[in-house]
């Protein structure tokens, strides 16, 4: 018995709500970098259901593309977090206006 493409549309809907809300109300940026990740893995959630649906392999290598762009971006993203973490002793957005010294 094979799950409906629906649900799997409804669950990626949910998961990107989920990391809307916490990059719109979270002021932690390393919560902030997780929210923006579950927003993108539940975009990819959404591309291999409809690829699936479709019988076409075109949703599951734009999710590759995607993986690949989330990693150059977890690796830069999570070193930028670094370096302003030495530099300031801070993870609030708030108080991280600028990449400046």
């Amino acid at each position: 018995m094979a799950v409906p493409v629906q649900h799997y549309l409804v669950l990626s809907a949910i998961l990107f709500a989920i990391g809307a809300v916490g990059v719109l109300v979270r002021r932690n940026v390393i919560v902030v970098f997780m929210a923006i990740e579950l927003m993108l893995n539940a975009v990819n959630l959404a591309f291999v259901a409809l690829a699936r649906q479709r019988a076409s392999m075109d949703g599951q290598v734009i999710v590759f593309f995607v993986m690949t762009v989330a990693a150059a971006e977890a690796a830069v993203g999570l070193a930028i977090i670094l370096a302003n973490f030495a530099q300031r002793r801070t993870l609030h957005a708030d108080e991280i206006s600028t990449l400046r010294g």
